[in-house]
C-alpha cells in the first residue's frame, strides 16, 4: 500500500497582499544589489575631492552637500536591507559625528565581495564567520597603528592640526580657516576636565554676506536679531527668562461690557494697566536688567519695560531658550512676575553689535583676562562660544556649518581617546595587508571570507584616489601604495589628493591623522551591517496599511450620466 503524499498547492500561510522572497537569488543577492546601489550613491562624495549631491527633499528644501549623513537623512530609503546600512551610519553619526560615509562604503564593498563567494557556492555562514574573524583582527591591529596622540596641555595649533583632515574632507580649501575657528571656540569652552567637553557649548550663527575669512569666534551666545525694546545694552545684571507671553492675560470666555458715559470708557483699561505696571515694577525692583522672552510681548508690556529701562530679547526657539538659560544660569518661568533669587540668572555683558550690516545680540560672560572680570561673579562658571559664519549663499553657509559640526564632534571623541592613526587611506591599506597575511593562517572555508575582507578595506584609498584623480589613475596610485606598504616602515603611505608627484604621500609627514576611536567604530558598524544583511535568507513584507485607492473618474465628478 503506497503512502498518500498531501499536495501543498493551496496552502496559504500569510494574508492576501503579503510578499515573500526567499532563497539566494531572490533575497540575498537582491539585498546586496540594493546595498551596493546605496553605497555607490555616497561613494563619489567621499574625501576632499568628493562631489556634491543636489537633493530636494519631500518638503521641497534644497541641499547641496557632500556630507553623507545629510544625504542619507534627506533621501528616503525604503529598501529594508539598505535601511540596515542607513541605521549603521546613523549610529556612527550619533556616536562619533564623523566617518558616516566610510561605514556605508565599507559595508557596501564587503557585501559586493561576498556576492562572488555566494555565487561560487559558499554558504553565507562561512562568509560571516570569515568577516567576523577579520573584523576582530582589524580592530586589534588598528590599536598598534596608533603612532601619535594629542599633546596633554591642549594648544590651539595642536587641536587645529588634528581637526584639519576631518574638515578638509567636507570643505577642501577652507580647512585652515575652519579648523582654527573650531579650535579657538572649543578651547574657550573647555571644562577643567576635558572629558566633560559638551558639543552643545559651541554654537554656530550664520549671517549672509561677506566671505568665510570674515568669520570669527564670539565668546558667549549670539542671536541673529536685535532686542525688541529701546534698551540695547546692559552690564552686570540679573536676567529673568519667561516662557509665557508678556501681555495682559486673555479671559477664557467672551464677555460684553456696557459703558454708560465717557468716564467709564476712560477708566475701562486703567485696572489692567495698573496691574501690568505693578508686575513690571516688581520685576525692576528685584534688580532684573534683562528679560529673555520665549513668546509674544504685548505693546503695553513693552511700554513699561522701556520705562523701567529693562532690555528685552525675544527667543522663539525652545532649544535656544534652553541654551540661553544655561548661559545665564536661570530658571525659565511660566508665569509673569518677579523671579526669586534662585530663579534669576546673571549676565556680565548684554549688547547689540553690528556684523556685516546685520544687528545681532550678544550675551557674554566675562572670562579670565577680560576687563572687569570677577572670579566670584555668578556668570564666571558658564561658558559658551559662538562661531559667526559669513558666506555668500544660504547653501554654502549650511555646508560650512556641517563641516564645523563634524570638527566639534572630532574634538569630543579626541577628548575621550586622544590617539590618532595615519590618515589618507594609509591605515586601511596597512590593515588590508595584515589581514591578508592573517587569512592565509586560517583553516577552513572562512579564510575566503577573511581574504575578501582584506580586499574590501582597499576601497577607502581607492575611492580617495578615484575621486581625486579619476578611475585609471586611481588604480595606478593604489598599486604604487601597495608596493610601498610591502616595504618595511611603509605603514603611513597614503593617497595624495593633490597628486603633486606620483599621487602618494607620507601621512605622518604631512600631519594627516584620523581619530582612532572614529575609525574603530566605523569598521565595527560596517562589519555588523554587512553581516546583518548576509544573515537574511528571506524577506516577508506585509501589505501596506490603508484602504483601497479610489480609481480616478474620467470627466467632471458631478457630471450627469
Amino acid at each position: 500500500m503506497s503512502l498518500k503524499v498531501p499536495k501543498a498547492q493551496n496552502l496559504q500561510l500569510f494574508k492576501d497582499g503579503y510578499k515573500h522572497l526567499q532563497g539566494l537569488d531572490d533575497a540575498v543577492l537582491r539585498n546586496i544589489q540594493a546595498v551596493t546601489e546605496l553605497s555607490n550613491l555616497v561613494r563619489t562624495s567621499f574625501g576632499p575631492n568628493g562631489r556634491n549631491k543636489l537633493i530636494i527633499n519631500h518638503l521641497g528644501r534644497l541641499f547641496v552637500t557632500s556630507d553623507a549623513a545629510t544625504i542619507i537623512r534627506e533621501v528616503d530609503v525604503i529598501h529594508p536591507a539598505a535601511k540596515l546600512l542607513v541605521m549603521a551610519s546613523q549610529a556612527q553619526e550619533a556616536e562619533m559625528g564623523d566617518a558616516t560615509n566610510m561605514v556605508i562604503i565599507l559595508a557596501g564593498e564587503l557585501l559586493k565581495k561576498a556576492e562572488h563567494l555566494l555565487i561560487m557556492g559558499l554558504h553565507p555562514s562561512e562568509v560571516i564567520k570569515g568577516y567576523e574573524l577579520a573584523c576582530e583582527k582589524a580592530l586589534s591591529e588598528l590599536e598598534s597603528l596608533s603612532s601619535f596622540s594629542l599633546p596633554s596641555p591642549l594648544t590651539q595649533e595642536s587641536l587645529a592640526s588634528a581637526l584639519r583632515p576631518a574638515i578638509a574632507s567636507k570643505q577642501y580649501g577652507y580647512e585652515d580657516i575652519l579648523s582654527t575657528l573650531v579650535a579657538e571656540a572649543a578651547l574657550a569652552v573647555m571644562p577643567p576636565n576635558p572629558k566633560n567637553f559638551n558639543v552643545d557649548n559651541v554654537r554656530v550663527v550664520k549671517i549672509m554676506g561677506g566671505s568665510l575669512p570674515a568669520s570669527r569666534v564670539v565668546q558667549g551666545m549670539v542671536f541673529g536679531r536685535e532686542p525688541d525694546g529701546m534698551v540695547k545694552k546692559a552690564r552686570k545684571g540679573k536676567v529673568a527668562v519667561f516662557t509665557s507671553a508678556l501681555d495682559i492675560s486673555q479671559t477664557e470666555t467672551k464677555g460684553t461690557v456696557l459703558l454708560k458715559n465717557a468716564d467709564e470708557m476712560l477708566n475701562f483699561t486703567t485696572g489692567e494697566e495698573a496691574h501690568l505696571e505693578k508686575i513690571f515694577k516688581e520685576i525692576a525692583d528685584s534688580g532684573v536688567k534683562v528679560i529673555i522672552a520665549g513668546s509674544t510681548i504685548g505693546d503695553l508690556a513693552m511700554h513699561y519695560l522701556n520705562r523701567y529701562d529693562i532690555a528685552v530679547l525675544k527667543v522663539l526657539s525652545k532649544f535656544d531658550l534652553r541654551r540661553a538659560c544655561r548661559v545665564v544660569n536661570a530658571t525659565p518661568l511660566a508665569r509673569i512676575g518677579a523671579p526669586t533669587p534662585e530663579e534669576a540668572g546673571y549676565i556680565d555683558v548684554f549688547e547689540t553689535v553690528e556684523i556685516g550690516g546685520d544687528r545681532v545680540t550678544v550675551l557674554r560672560q566675562l572670562s579670565d583676562g577680560d576687563e572687569g572680570f570677577d572670579p566670584q561673579s555668578p556668570g564666571s562658571k558658564s561658558k559658551t562660544a559662538t562661531i559667526v559664519l559669513r558666506g555668500a549663499t544660504a547653501n554654502q553657509l549650511d555646508d560650512l556649518e556641517r563641516a564645523i559640526d563634524d570638527g566639534v564632534n572630532v574634538i569630543k571623541s579626541l577628548m575621550k581617546d586622544a590617539r590618532l592613526i595615519p590618515g589618507a587611506g594609509a591605515s586601511e591599506l596597512e590593515l588590508s595587508k595584515r589581514i591578508e597575511e592573517y587569512s592565509n593562517s586560517l583553516k577552513g572555508l572562512s579564510q575566503h571570507g577573511a581574504k575578501r575582507y582584506s580586499e574590501a578595506l582597499e576601497v577607502v584609498p581607492r575611492t580617495l584616489a578615484e575621486n581625486a584623480l579619476g578611475g585609471a589613475e586611481g588604480n595606478e596610485v593604489l598599486s604604487r601604495l601597495q608596493a610601498k606598504h610591502a616595504e618595511k616602515g611603509g605603514e603611513d603611505w597614503g593617497v595624495d589628493v593633490e597628486a603633486e608627484e606620483d599621487g602618494t604621500l607620507q601621512a605622518e609627514q604631512h600631519k594627516i591623522y584620523d581619530s582612532l576611536a572614529a575609525k574603530t567604530w566605523a569598521i565595527k558598524l560596517a562589519t555588523e551591517a554587512a553581516v546583518s544583511v548576509l544573515s537574511v535568507d528571506s524577506i516577508i513584507m506585509s501589505k501596506p496599511a490603508g484602504g483601497p485607492k479610489v480609481p480616478q473618474q474620467a470627466g467632471n465628478w458631478d457630471e450627469d450620466d
